[in-house]
Order: C-alpha cells, then sequence, then structure tokens
C-alpha cells in the first residue's frame, strides 16, 4: 500500500510539474495569439477587450490557477484559432490517436516478444544474426521516410490499405483498420527493433542463470522453465523498454498523422502551434502527459507484481 501511495505521490508531482514548465513555456515563446486572431487591423480596444474576455490580463500566477483549476475538470479554455472549447476538440481527436497508439503496441507485442524469445532460446545461430541485422536496419529508419516507403510499395499495390484519411471504428471496422494499419507499422517497426533487441538480451541473461541450470537437472520442461521462471524473471527490463516505447508511440504519432493525413491529435497539435493557439496547444501536451504517466504508472505497479521485492 505504501509503494502505491508513492507511486501516486510521484505521479501528481509529475503533472504538476509538467503544466508549470508548459505554462512557462508557452509565456516567452514570441507571437501574440490575439493579434494573430484579430489581424493586423485590429485596434487597442479589440485587444484589450479579447485579452480580457479570454482573462489574458491578469497576473501570469492568477492566469496558471485558473489555467489548472480548469484543467482538473477537463476545461482547458477555449481554442484562439477554432473558437471552441479545448476539451471538445481533444475529444474528437483523441479515438484516432489512441486508436493508432494501441494497435502499434499491439504489432510490437505479437511480433517483438516472440522473436526475441525464440532467438534467445538460438543464440548466435543464423536466424539470430539475421534478425540482429534487420532490427539494426529497423531501429535506423526515420519513421516520415519508412511511411513513405509503406505507401509506394503496400498501399498503391493493395487496395485494403487507404493511404490518407480515417475511417470511425463504428462506420467499418475493415475501413478502420485499412486506414490505421500503414500508420501503425510505420510507428511499430522501429520500436519492434528496439524491444526485439531488449528482450533477446533479456531472456537470454536469464538462461544463463545458474536456477536455469539447476530446474534442467531436475528435468523441467523448457515450456515451464522459459514461462513459469525465465519469462517472469525478465519482465522488469522489457516493462521499462515497454513504457519508452508507448511514449515513443505516443510521440511518433505527431509525425505519422502529418505522412497519412490523418485527423487525429499530431494533426491538431501542428496547427495549433502553427497559430500560436496556445490553449489548445497546452491541453493536448497536457493530455498526451497523462496519458504517458497513467502507463508509466501502471507498469511500476505490475513491477511490484512481478517482483515483490520491489515494494521494499
Amino acid at each position: 500500500m505504501a509503494y502505491f501511495i508513492r507511486r501516486l505521490v510521484l505521479l501528481f508531482i509529475t503533472l504538476v510539474l509538467v503544466s508549470l514548465i508548459t505554462f512557462a513555456v508557452f509565456q516567452i515563446i514570441p507571437g501574440d495569439p490575439i493579434r494573430i486572431m484579430l489581424g493586423p487591423e485590429a485596434d487597442e480596444t479589440q485587444i484589450e477587450t479579447l485579452e480580457k474576455e479570454l482573462g489574458l490580463d491578469q497576473p501570469l500566477h492568477i492566469q496558471y490557477v485558473d489555467w489548472v483549476g480548469g484543467a482538473i475538470t477537463g476545461d482547458f479554455g477555449k481554442s484562439i484559432r477554432f473558437s471552441r472549447p479545448v476539451s471538445d476538440l481533444i475529444y474528437d481527436r483523441i479515438p484516432i490517436t489512441f486508436s493508432l497508439a494501441v494497435l502499434s503496441v499491439i504489432l510490437v507485442v505479437i511480433i517483438a516478444i516472440p522473436l526475441g524469445i525464440y532467438v534467445a532460446k538460438k543464440p548466435n545461430s543464423l536466424m539470430d544474426y539475421a534478425l540482429s541485422t534487420v532490427t539494426q536496419v529497423g531501429m535506423a529508419i526515420p519513421s516520415f521516410w519508412l511511411g513513405m516507403l509503406l505507401i509506394l510499395y503496400l498501399g498503391m499495390t493493395f487496395s485494403f490499405f487507404q493511404i490518407s484519411g480515417y475511417v470511425p471504428w463504428s462506420e467499418s471496422i475493415l475501413g478502420a483498420l485499412g486506414t490505421l494499419i500503414l500508420p501503425a507499422l510505420t510507428i511499430a517497426i522501429p520500436q519492434i527493433a528496439v524491444s526485439f533487441r531488449y528482450i533477446r538480451t533479456s531472456v537470454l541473461e536469464q538462461m544463463q542463470r545458474d536456477y536455469v541450470r539447476t530446474a534442467r537437472s531436475k528435468g523441467m520442461r523448457e515450456g515451464s522453465l522459459m514461462y513459469r521462471h525465465v519469462l517472469r524473471n525478465a519482465m522488469i527490463p522489457i516493462l521499462t523498454v515497454f513504457g519508452l516505447i508507448f511514449a515513443e508511440v505516443v510521440a511518433g504519432t505527431i509525425i505519422v498523422e502529418q505522412v497519412f493525413g490523418l485527423p487525429g491529435l499530431g494533426s491538431l497539435l501542428i496547427t495549433a502551434i502553427s497559430y500560436r493557439d496556445f490553449p489548445l496547444v497546452q491541453g493536448i501536451v497536457m493530455y498526451i502527459t497523462l496519458i504517458v504517466v497513467f502507463i508509466n504508472f501502471i507498469i511500476d505497479i505490475l513491477y511490484s507484481i512481478i517482483d515483490p521485492r520491489i515494494r521494499l
């Protein structure tokens, strides 16, 4: 219980620090969102009226307290560019980004873990060298270039894949998969390469431990040994990597959504930055931070379940 409370306190502190940094950064970035919103012909009266309406005439500490107070209730203010509540804009886009991130992580899990375990059982084999070489290339490929290659060689060849736009899940499951599978592969392939190498190394290290030799000498089957003992002990570093991978996946959607024309949080963030829409940018950053911090919180809890010694 004490471990759980400590993790919650750290989660809260992280969110507070990110909110402070986010708010402070957007106060010093050049560019006046009010003048961008009203245009160059606006007079001082119009500017002062809009500043008062948006609360920008208040001291910075009052602006921050008001913003945090609204954020706690899900109110991140009103978008300067779209003249709509920031929360509504995020809620409209987040299902797309969330679906893309989850599909990417699923691809990483179902491909990287079996391959890593398989190669760890046969170290220094031809398959080991081949996959290690391929994954080295996979880690080096930029995501935007990989996305364009997938569009060129898969999207243009097979009609199932759609190279732009988005079909909601409620409209067509196959249509949604068709629009998301190529972007998900674009994000997943580099992460598969990274996680494969970590899984291989972690499992291989555990298989060289004394307890594995002892279990084999007692006649334990390889399947039981692998899944009941080796994987359990190897999961701590693997979970750490997957926490980092999820953060990379969420960040990777920003670029990939632009490549494939997906109307998710990534494309909305680019638009908000272009128009100096500070309330919208702050809201998106906080939502992304909340998702990443929550995932890491879940991983911390899984640590304590897999290895109870961590609670101490």
